[in-house]
């Protein structure tokens, strides 16, 4: 950091907030060479047992910043999350206590599923952000050493036409400074810096009420099915519905040392004000009596959906929670604000770096909005499917306990009075695969033509449903494909990881060696970070083993795709017709705005 004045600190990029959208901003930034400092109020990173399930494309983000196979090795083994089940309670007197009665494969069987072992290099890991976000902000303060202050509360900013002042106090001592930095992120999750710029949050909130505790116990002998994650129960004697997710640290599955479970309480019952209350409900409701169970923390919420009606205004952008707040079904939030810094700060890199207009930094709100907004959506309709299975199991906190369990016992009845209970309940459980099998969601989302890319005139592919599967395509807004090369050396490498941090990549097919010497061209020109490669099924820098890049590159041996650093397809050319250096410098001007004037902001 350069201290010029009396405690002022000057930095390209001031990050606010600590948690995973600003920690992933702060390590995406230090990998490009951007120097930022991140501030946070927050003493230390979360303690609240949040999300836990992170996707293969967050799983790419934290290969590019080095963090992948530590998450792994901390991560929930992924035989130990191929399924999601609905049981009956956990434990209790009675034969029926525990009874599972729906069971839904989850995350790609584990990542064994051949649709998602396509779709990345990655595969699916589960490990909660309190285990989560100490690895990033580790990792961040060895990329940006002195750049990581927690403790540090952003009290004030404002900004002008070249950048913006922040007044941060050190709450630790009291010591006040001041930042100018070019651009500021907001990644606090709406506390400070979205409110002082009056941006809305729209959408629906007080969806439902929630009540979470974070404990230690040993329930090996009553959660059984280790293949299960997630245990979604239906709880007779309290006459609602609970989650029920292992947390590790050191064993997982019914082994697990430490548990979260997530319990539905109705907006009017006070109950869940009082700790004492919702602590009979937490033994009542798993059927623990007075066994041992230590409380590490108890956390009421509310399943709220909302977008911020804008991302951008002047020098500060808003990302991660900041910008959007999910329901935790779906695993979309933490996720999502992944994705969200990995989109900006590329685009922020270029700017700084002097390759690209200010007009670049206007397509982040235009890309991320729509499918942030889009997420939240999804998030609210798996959380509305999942209320409906609850109210399945018939339950209710103002009958006694005996005719709850009459009630829930007609899922698995015999009789044939109780056979449209039993198929509605198998049903709606199906359909939660929106929730547990969205490749099409995770994976499959795009950016159109008002985005930081050229549109290639040709049509997307089609797909019979969204949600569920997804349909590779090396089509400008597309996410890059996945395939498995090989150098020339016989070394197996992932197309993905030839996207090297802030850097473009041009793919040019076995016939293509006319782009690759374009792109060396306007390198050398520009000074902008592009590498180029030829890859062919025979020929080419790298072999095309399967000849799946083949199958979704969209153009001839001699055509090439320009992929962007968040591997996003940027520009695709069919051939080597024409001027190839002049064709790529005008895609390149025109995706990195160069020539565009920069439009008013709100």
């Amino acid at each position: 950091m350069n201290d010029t004045g009396a405690s002022v600190l000057h930095v390209p990029v001031l990050v606010v907030g600590g948690g995973a959208a600003g920690l992933t901003a702060s390590m995406l930034l230090s990998r490009m060479g951007v120097r930022s400092l991140l501030v946070s109020a927050s003493p230390s990173t979360s303690d609240l047992p949040k999300a836990h399930v992170i996707n293969q494309r967050a799983m790419e983000i934290l290969r590019d910043v080095g963090l992948a196979e530590s998450v792994y090795a901390a991560s929930t083994p992924a035989e130990q999350m191929a399924y999601c089940g609905w049981y009956v309670g956990l434990a209790g007197d009675g034969p029926d206590y525990g009874r599972r009665v729906a069971v839904l494969e989850s995350w790609g069987a584990g990542g064994r599923s051949p649709e998602w072992l396509a779709a990345s290099p990655e595969r699916q890991a589960n490990l909660p952000q309190i285990r989560l976000e100490p690895r990033l902000r580790a990792r961040a303060e060895e990329l940006a050493p002195g750049g990581v202050r927690f403790h540090h509360e952003l009290t004030a900013f404002t900004q002008d036409a070249d950048g913006v002042t922040a007044a941060v106090t050190d709450l630790g001592t009291g010591a006040s400074y001041r930042v100018r930095a070019r651009y500021l992120l907001g990644c606090d999750g709406g506390r400070t810096v979205g409110p002082a710029l009056g941006v809305r949050l729209e959408g629906v909130r007080d969806v439902a009420r929630m009540v979470s505790f974070h404990f230690s116990a040993d329930l090996s002998r009553w959660a059984a099915d280790p293949e299960v994650l997630i245990r979604w129960l239906g709880l007779p004697d309290l006459g609602a519905g609970g989650v029920l997710v292992p947390m590790g640290p050191e064993r997982w599955g019914p082994e697990s040392e430490e548990w979260a479970f997530h319990l539905h309480y109705g907006p009017e019952d006070v109950r869940a004000l009082s700790d004492e209350a919702v602590l009979a409900d937490l033994r009542t409701a798993l059927g623990l009596g007075t066994a041992d169970l230590t409380v590490h923390r108890i956390s009421r919420w509310s399943v709220e959906g909302v977008t911020a009606d804008r991302f951008r205004t002047g020098r500060v952008f808003l990302a991660g929670d900041a910008a959007h707040r999910h329901p935790p079904t779906g695993g979309l939030g933490l996720t999502s604000a992944m994705h969200d810094v990995q989109n900006l700060t590329w685009k922020l890199a270029a700017v700084l770096g002097g390759h690209a207009g200010d007009a670049l930094l206007d397509s982040y709100e235009r890309e991320r909005r729509p499918i942030d907004a889009a997420n939240v959506r999804r998030s609210l309709e798996n959380a509305v499917n999942q209320l409906a299975i609850t109210a399945l199991f018939g339950l209710s906190p103002d009958v006694p306990p005996g005719e709850n369990w009459r009630r829930v016992r007609r899922l698995w009845s015999d009789d044939p009075a109780d056979a449209e209970v039993r198929r509605a309940f198998r049903r709606t459980v199906a359909a939660q695969s929106m929730e547990f099998d969205e490749l099409g969601v995770e994976f499959g989302y795009t950016y159109d033509a008002t985005g930081a890319i050229v549109p290639d005139g040709t049509p997307p592919p089609e797909n019979p449903d969204p949600v569920r599967l997804y349909q590779p395509a090396a089509r400008p807004g597309h996410p890059l494909p996945h395939a498995w090369l090989e150098d020339e050396d016989g070394a197996r490498l992932p197309l993905a990881r030839l996207v090297r941090p802030g850097r473009f990549l041009l793919v040019a097919g076995e016939d293509g060696q006319a782009w690759c010497d374009a792109a060396e061209k306007v390198a050398a020109r520009t000074s902008l970070p592009l590498d180029a490669v030829r890859v062919g099924h025979l020929d080419g820098d790298y072999r095309d083993i399967r000849s799946t890049w083949t199958r979704w590159r969209g153009h001839t041996p001699a055509g090439a795709v320009l992929v962007r650093p968040d591997r996003f397809i940027a520009w695709r050319a069919p051939d080597a017709s024409g001027a190839p250096a002049t064709a790529l410098a005008d895609a390149l001007d025109a995706l990195l705005g160069r020539n565009a004037e920069r439009p008013g902001h709100r």
